[in-house]
């Protein structure tokens, strides 16, 4: 059991610090995006250092106090908030943010775990290279939480998930010791594969303090095009056929539907929509290639044409085009939290299953009522950001009380299709349920004897992922 951080505990934490590592609570370490939690929180701990954070987990740990790691503020699975449980204090390593050392000829770069994903993403431009991990978060997202939960984004078809991008990490675990596997190297077979342990654990398991980035050349040519498309078929169809063109040089392939693009205009009503009328189904595409991007897209086109594919297109002929061809993908989730979802999904099916999972899905969720369906993501890494809102006119407060069976359709729907009902977003303490219902019940043991053995007194980020600690 877990005790609660009173004002005695407190001030024997401070008196192990400097004066100005503790601070109060302020709203913004107790909101998420979505407005679905409140946080609580007893104290913030601004670490400075590695040895600090070790100290401040060690005298939690001995008095059995939880720990709730806060990175950028930007989960959208609650991972950053505890509702309810005895008094947490909340750590956040915003004062750890430093790029520390930039190797562009390995392709790498060394950071602390509170550096701003933008602000690396630049600190790679200033050297020619690209960090290419890409999410709509990335002005405030710190690349810890990126890390802690595996982040995806619209890079992920060609440069993988976060995981796939960082070669070693610092973390601080429950205890206060420190693991040190920040190694910049690409092959090292000396046992478990600690790094990846922690990357994904959502600070269960211990805190990210820096990290080993692999950095990419930048591509010398980045062609980007809108496509309308036939249907979900015909866009998978699209995405092998620019595989074949392209190869490895498909840099993100997103999935946008007319739904989506009505929100815009609900919500938004002065956002440019570049295809007018606008079809039901499009794809964003986006080459890095070594020479004609550009070309190489018009030879796409024209292929996919010849083939039924593709009704129309935009390819941009200038960054600023190819900035507002980004600006509609990235603006549709402002659009539907500002009409505001009765079950949001983060989930993800083999690529050859989407089509049918999107021609069945709205068959099984009409059952429950009538609704209006936004599918977008992306498509050439199966994950689809699947969002149930109200009709036009009603709000999602009417149906508040089968958004648990809506997500209920949905899931049970994915698992029929071999897939995940979390993609790229995490578990947090959002679907810990879901957890427990759908994983391989010895996939359950293994995560709880890995977690019982680096956090015996279940202080780290208690509720994530297993609700019951």
């Amino acid at each position: 059991m877990l005790n609660a951080a009173d004002a005695s505990f407190i001030s024997d934490l401070a008196e192990q610090l400097p004066a100005d590592i503790l601070s109060p609570v302020t709203p913004r370490y107790l909101e998420e995006p979505r407005g679905k939690w409140q946080g609580q929180a007893a104290t913030v701990a601004r670490p400075k250092s590695v040895e600090q954070l070790s100290k401040i987990l060690a005298f939690c740990n001995a008095r059995r106090i939880g720990v709730v790691p806060y990175g950028g503020g930007t989960g959208l699975v609650g991972g950053q908030i505890m509702q309810s449980g005895p008094m947490p204090v909340l750590v956040s390593l915003e004062r750890m943010n430093q790029i520390t050392q930039v190797f562009p000829s390995e392709n790498v770069m060394v950071v602390q775990a509170g550096a701003i994903l933008e602000t690396i993403q630049t600190a790679a431009a200033d050297h020619n290279r690209i960090f290419p991990l890409s999410v709509a978060s990335q002005g405030s997202a710190q690349i810890g939480g990126n890390l802690a939960t595996n982040a995806g984004g619209v890079n992920v078809l060609r440069y993988g998930n976060a995981r796939d991008l960082c070669l070693g990490v610092q973390a601080v675990l429950a205890d206060g010791s420190v693991y040190d596997g920040l190694t910049r190297l690409r092959k090292d077979n000396t046992g478990y594969d600690l790094r990846n342990l922690l990357i994904g654990s959502e600070g269960t398991l211990g805190i990210i303090t820096a990290a080993a980035l692999k950095l990419f050349p930048q591509p010398a040519s980045i062609g980007t095009a809108l496509l309308a498309v036939i249907g979900p078929k015909a866009a998978v169809d699209l995405l092998a056929l620019a595989r074949d063109i392209a190869g490895e040089g498909v840099s993100a392939f997103e999935l946008i539907s007319r739904m989506g693009v009505t929100f815009l205009g609900e919500t938004l009503p002065e956002f440019p929509i570049p295809m007018d009328p606008c079809p039901d189904w499009m794809v964003l595409v986006e080459f890095g290639l070594g020479a004609d991007a550009d070309a190489a897209l018009t030879t796409l086109f024209e292929r996919a044409h010849d083939h039924g594919l593709v009704q129309d297109g935009i390819i941009a002929s200038s960054q600023s085009q190819r900035t507002s061809l980004w600006n509609l993908r990235e603006t549709i989730p402002t659009a539907n939290r500002l009409i505001g979802s009765i079950s949001s999904h983060d989930i993800s099916l083999p690529i050859s299953a989407v089509p049918e999972f999107i021609e069945t899905a709205p068959d099984h969720i009409a059952k429950l009522g009538q609704f209006r369906i936004n599918c977008f993501g992306h498509l050439g890494d199966g994950n689809l950001h699947y969002n149930v809102f109200p009709p036009q006119g009603r709000d999602k407060a009417d149906f508040a009380n089968i958004a648990a069976a809506v997500q209920g359709v949905v899931h049970d729907l994915v698992m029929q299709y071999d897939g995940s009902f979390s993609a790229e977003h995490g578990v947090g303490r959002l679907k810990t349920a879901d957890l427990e219902r759908y994983a391989n019940p010895t996939k359950l043991t293994m995560m709880r004897a890995i977690k019982s053995a680096l956090d015996p007194n279940g202080i780290l980020n208690p509720g994530v992922i297993f609700s019951g600690d």
